[in-house]
Formats: structure tokens, sequence, C-alpha cells
């Protein structure tokens, strides 16, 4: 760039977008946060100490934060197994300036939907933003700067927030409470049961929730993580530790003021985008029974399912399997016929051995693992095959009970 400064030319580069250039740890076979059976020195493809990840939702009313028919964001925290928590693990990394390295990114997308939805109090989001990296960001083991392969500096501080947002875009509290008849009232009250039992009724699992001056004002949604934050899957999980500061009865839910925005476009409902692996359709022992679909789950968030032949799909209408108990686990037929493993491949069909599964948090698992692999992820009509040996990209499959 002659005829420029030197500082100029600085300043250019550091204003263009910064692509990414490392990248996550694979993990092959990892094992389930607060659920391991085994000791995992490997602290990049397992979180520890901080194996229970709580995405924690606000209900401000004084003064009201975000749209009025929307919970909005707290945070993303790695809770230890049993309700405690470390906090402020690297201060060498509470970064001061969330806003820029999102910028730097070229996460722009994600600020504006945090700006609508990641909001503080006090108005000041930026603060709100750093305090949440540093408080909590900074102790989940698989974000460490040594976790990445190329490592481009503060490049775990993208994956963080947006991870964090994903998780929020599939845990719609205020639908869910709705759908319950729980709705904001400056008269009416409700009781910490009707609560639990509407987002239960919607997650699959137990929540917690919190009450400030006898009012409803945070919920807490928990998951157990197989893998890396960045690219493992989250599964949800009943709280460990995190009790309710709310009433019995007599719980407000206040209404917020401001403008309500159009949640289908920006959220989706819990019972729609996820699965919850409850006990009634696993059979309440870990294996499937009866009919279902199988839902693919990719980095904790669904992304199609499997269709008739075994393959994975992201367009059309999911395929119905039955699953069979066998032995001490249970055999899958999809309409074109038995499912097994073959060279490595999941395949149904006429001319297909069947091949016993099991079933593991309500995921298939094969030979002691949940994570199948595919080439890529399925787009438009195109179909991906599945393998038992490592592709590309990592997918597990949910049941979902019919």
């Amino acid at each position: 760039m002659a005829g420029f400064s030197s500082q100029v030319v600085a300043a250019f580069l550091l204003a263009l977008p910064v692509v990414l250039a490392g990248s996550p740890k694979t993990c092959s076979n990892p094992q389930t946060s607060c659920k391991n059976t085994t000791a995992v020195s490997d602290l990049c493809c397992f979180n520890a100490p901080g194996g229970q990840l709580v995405q924690t939702q606000f209900w401000d009313t004084s003064p009201s934060t975000g749209p009025s028919n929307s919970w909005t964001i707290h945070g993303l925290w790695p809770d230890h197994c049993d309700g405690t928590y470390d906090s402020n693990c690297d201060a060498s990394r509470a970064y001061t300036n969330i806003t820029a390295i999102l910028q730097s990114y070229g996460k722009t997308d994600l600020l504006s939907y945090m700006n609508t939805y990641w909001v503080d109090i006090n108005g000041d989001d930026e603060s709100f933003w750093e305090h949440e990296w540093a408080k909590h960001g900074t102790c989940i083991s698989t974000l460490k700067p040594s976790c990445y392969t190329g490592y481009t500096a503060q490049e775990e501080v993208p994956d963080f927030f947006q991870k964090t947002v994903d998780l929020f875009k599939t845990l719609d509290s205020y639908t869910a409470l709705a759908n319950a008849g729980i709705v904001p009232s400056s008269s009416a009250t409700y009781t910490s049961t009707q609560i639990k039992a509407a987002l239960k009724s919607a997650y699959g699992f137990d929540i917690t929730i919190q009450c400030a001056s006898g009012a409803l004002d945070e919920i807490l949604y928990s998951y157990d993580v197989q893998g890396s934050v960045q690219t493992g899957l989250f599964v949800k999980a009943a709280p460990v530790g995190q009790s309710s500061s709310c009433s019995s009865t007599g719980i407000k839910y206040l209404p917020k003021s401001g403008t309500p925005v159009s949640t289908s476009t920006v959220k989706t409902t819990m019972t729609t985008s996820t699965t919850s692996a409850s006990s009634s359709s696993t059979g309440g022992s870990g294996i499937f029974s009866g009919s279902g679909y199988l839902n693919a789950f990719t980095s904790g968030s669904q992304t199609g399912c499997l269709i008739s032949a075994g393959t994975w799909y992201t367009s059309g209408t999911c395929a119905t399997y039955t699953a069979t108990a066998s032995g001490s686990g249970f055999t899958l037929t999809s309409s074109k016929g038995s499912c097994g493993i073959s060279s490595s491949t999941f395949t149904c069909g006429s001319g297909v051995t069947a091949t016993v599964f099991t079933a593991s948090g309500g995921y298939l698992s094969y030979g002691g693992s949940t994570t199948f692999y595919a080439a890529a992820v399925p787009s438009g009509s195109t179909q991906q095959t599945l393998y038992t040996t490592s592709h590309s990209v990592s997918v597990s499959f949910q049941w979902q009970a019919l």
C-alpha cells in the first residue's frame, strides 16, 4: 500500500474481519461430562472440572430489558457436577473488548442478536459480556487456547458467545410457559410446581428457577457435554446441585414494557428444535422401543434426521424407525428393511443384516460411542452417508418416540 504510513496500513489491517485460522481439537469417542466412568486427562475433549454447562436466562422488569415477549440471555456457566463452580479462571484472558473481538471475526449477525437478547439491566451491554466471559468463559477447559490447532488470538471468544446464543435460540421459555397458561400479569400468581412442570414439559428435564422479591426472574437449563464446547454434543440433563430461590406459591410473573417480537423468526420452541431424551422415549432402560424418529444433532443443535435408507437428510420428512429389543440392546428397521453397520457404514435395506445397537442418554450408540460421521452436513436435496469411522463431520442421533 504505497503512499500510506505504516500506522495507516496497520489500522486498515486491524479493521478487516479475521478468518479463524485455528480449529478446535478433534475428539475421538469423547466421554460425556459428569457421566464419565473413567478419569479423563485430555481436558480439550472433556469439560472439567466445570462439567455441567448451564444456560441461564433473565426476565427483567424493573427496568425492562429485551423484547416484551422473550426472555433474555444471562450466560453459559460451567458448574462442577455438584452445583459448585470456579470463577475468573484466567486473568490474562479477561478481555475488555468483546464487541471489537466479535467484529474482528466478522460476527456482525451474532452481535446484532446479542444487542437484542443479551442485554444489561443498566444499559452497559459490553461490560455485561466482559463480565460473563471473564467469570465463566475463562473457566471452560475446552476453550483454552491450547485446545486449538493453529490458534488465532482470542478465537475462543466468538466460540463461547456463539454457542451460548445457539443454545438460547432453542430454549423459548416465554412460549413454553405461555403454552401452559403461565403469562405475564400484574395480578396473577403461580406456584413453583406449575412453572417447573411447564418448563420440564418443553425441555424434557427438570430445570431450576430463581425469584427476586417474589417474582420469577431467572431460569437455568442444564446440559452435560460429550466432547468440547465448540464441537461436542450438548446433552440435556437434570440440574446437579443448583437450588431454587422461589417460594412454593404466590410467584409473580410481571409483564415487561417494550416491543414484542415475532419469536418464530429468531427462536424456535424447545419441543420442535430439540428432542428430550426422556425415559418414556427409551423404554425406561436406555433401550429404544416402539416407533420413532432419529433426529440428527451437531454442535448441540438439531440438523435434520435419518430417512429410510439410513442416510442423513436436512430436507423432507423424517423416516419412522421401529426399535425392537434384542439381547442387551435393540435392532432398528425402516420401510426399506433392517438397519445395520456394514464396512463401517450405516445402512438400511432388504439385504442388510440387522445390527444390535444400544442407547446412551437417549442417543443411538454403536460400539460404545454415540458419535457417527459424515463427509459433510447435508444441504438441500443432498443426502449424506453415515460412517462409524472418522470423517469431516461428527453427528449423533437422538430418539424421538412417536
